[in-house]
């Protein structure tokens, strides 16, 4: 999903210009209707638990935040990054960067107002710092910002960064779009709190956006307006409603019957069907989104290199991709999807070897057992696997799954929840985060520079960050820090191919597919024009 599923990976810098691999229109009525400016919108997803992007992160709240909240850094339909809320991205070229890459300077525009009015400044981008460094706050991760030595505010335009050393991923972290990062705070509204976990703000936050929250009705909607006060101007869509929908199969039949006019980032697995409809458009792009089998590894069953390497062989991953996905993505063993312009080319695919997979687990100790699932010192191999509600493709998965594993040996015991609960933090008892589990399923959105420490460096284990499968290897941990020590791309290249080859051979993840992505919509909704990265970062063109 985000950013898991946005439970988000950020992974951002260099990327290229995402190529549409095809595009399909349906004609339909319609098409010179008058405007009414007013958007429906849903992903299929449901509701949230939180609209504070600090607090939670899941792709449906990353499109609300990318319309409304506040960031220094955007992402363009070309991939690229571009200044939001400062004069132009820091670049050591430009000279925001100082010669040892350890001080950002950002210079903020002038004239820019919240959208209750309120000025901005940097006091706001101070305070936001303050807020994610803050401890008692339940930030889902702070690596990036730990880096961040002291802070200088030599006048009300300008803040300067500090670093220990300097940090490749600084543009989509400190306040970019991409990705599950957190947005910049008003500061107005929030520094009276000890802590911001259960404000009321977190319902109805105040951004720098084209449209501004009007209200979150739960379980139903979150609505938008244009925002007065947004310093591009106001957007020619006057009005957004956020449908929480709670399923994609329901979210088909809504755009079948116009009630939702766009689905942004349609997974591959409904592309055949959102096709079929007569009365939308849907143009398929490269996506940034792989979808990944994770193991605990610090949980007994699998914690053994050999099981892990047994059911990468038990599954049938191209299998999976025809009978799920329709064809529809892309098979590989590298966590970076191939959108990436560094990402790594020469890993080759493990293919699918049930016979290997037995003798792997022949040799690990693991026997069959009188009903076929393999016993060990009396435990049977029976694997918690616990996954989200809301898309039936995931049930199909999960059973496809189920038979390639068991025919091999292995049981694997389900439990399904809401994606709220599913992603929510670890303070908040979240189920991937609480690591109470051997096998999880969900979806991470690589970033555009490559950086992957949020999910894989030892110091990020929950509750300090992200690195679900609980993962520790110090050859990694090493490169990760080289990575993020220099802004150079070709060294980036160098160093993300060693570190891929590393999880790979560990296996503490198994990548199941790389997404493509469609986006359907009316064809009275014009000027919409996506980015890999970020879904709704260029709306002002848009109109319906």
């Amino acid at each position: 999903m985000t950013r898991s599923a946005r439970a988000a990976q950020r992974v951002f810098a260099f990327v290229v210009a995402a190529v549409v691999l095809s595009a399909c229109t349906k004609g339909g009525a319609g098409g010179t209707a008058a405007k009414t400016h007013s958007l429906t919108v849903a992903d299929g997803s449901g509701d949230v638990t939180s609209l504070n992007p600090h607090l939670f992160t899941e792709t449906t709240l990353g499109y609300i935040s990318q319309l409304s909240q506040a960031y220094l850094v955007k992402w363009g339909s070309d991939n690229r990054p571009y200044a939001e809320l400062v004069t132009e991205v820091p670049t050591q070229a430009n000279g925001g960067i100082s010669a040892d890459g350890k001080t950002i300077t950002w210079h903020l525009r002038h004239g820019v107002r919240w959208s209750d009015g309120a000025p901005f400044d940097a006091d706001d981008v101070v305070f936001s710092t303050k807020v994610v460094l803050n401890p008692a706050n339940n930030e889902v991760g702070r690596d990036g910002w730990n880096l961040i030595q002291k802070m200088d505010e030599p006048d009300k335009y300008t803040v300067v960064y500090h670093l220990r050393t300097p940090y490749a991923a600084y543009e989509p972290t400190f306040f970019g779009s991409a990705g599950a990062n957190p947005d910049v705070l008003p500061k107005h509204l929030l520094q009276s709190y000890p802590n911001i976990n259960q404000v009321a703000y977190n319902a109805k936050p105040v951004g720098i956006g084209p449209f501004r929250i009007v209200a979150w009705r739960r379980g139903d909607s979150v609505e938008l307006e244009a925002n007065p006060y947004y310093f591009r101007g106001e957007p020619k869509i006057q009005h957004i409603s956020f449908k929480l929908i709670p399923s994609r199969d329901t979210l088909l039949t809504l755009m079948q019957t116009g009630e939702v006019k766009l689905w942004p980032e349609v997974p591959s697995s409904y592309l055949t069907r959102v096709l079929a409809l007569t009365n939308v458009q849907t143009e398929i792009k490269p996506s940034p989104f792989y979808g990944h089998l994770d193991f605990n590894v610090t949980r007994p069953l699998v914690s053994d290199l050999r099981v892990r390497q047994a059911i990468r062989y038990a599954i049938d991953r191209p299998g999976l991709a025809q009978k799920v996905a329709q064809g529809n993505a892309i098979v590989q063993e590298s966590v970076i999807p191939p959108v990436n312009p560094i990402a790594p080319k020469d890993i080759p695919l493990v293919p699918y070897d049930a016979a290997r997979a037995r003798q792997l687990l022949d040799a690990a100790g693991w026997k069959a057992g009188p009903d076929g699932i393999r016993v060990k010192n009396g435990q049977r191999l029976s694997l918690e696997f616990p996954y989200y509600t809301g898309v039936s493709t995931a049930d199909d998965t999960v059973e496809f799954i189920r038979q390639n594993l068991r025919a091999v040996g292995i049981d694997i015991q389900t439990r399904k929840f809401a994606p709220a609960v599913f992603f929510a933090p670890y303070q908040q008892n979240g189920i991937i985060y609480g690591g109470k589990w051997d096998m999880t399923m969900f979806s991470w959105q690589a970033d555009p520079v490559g950086e992957i420490s949020n999910i894989w460096q030892c110091n990020q284990i929950p509750p300090n960050g992200q690195n679900v499968a609980h993962f520790c290897n110090g050859q990694l941990d090493a490169l990760l820090e080289r990575f993020k020590v220099t802004y150079n791309q070709e060294e980036h290249r160098r160093l993300l191919d060693q570190e891929v080859k590393i999880i790979d051979a560990n296996v503490p993840t198994i990548v199941l597919d790389v997404l493509k992505n469609g986006y359907t919509h009316s064809p009275n909704l014009t000027g919409y024009d996506p980015g890999a990265w970020t879904a709704f970062d260029n709306m002002m063109t848009s109109d319906i």
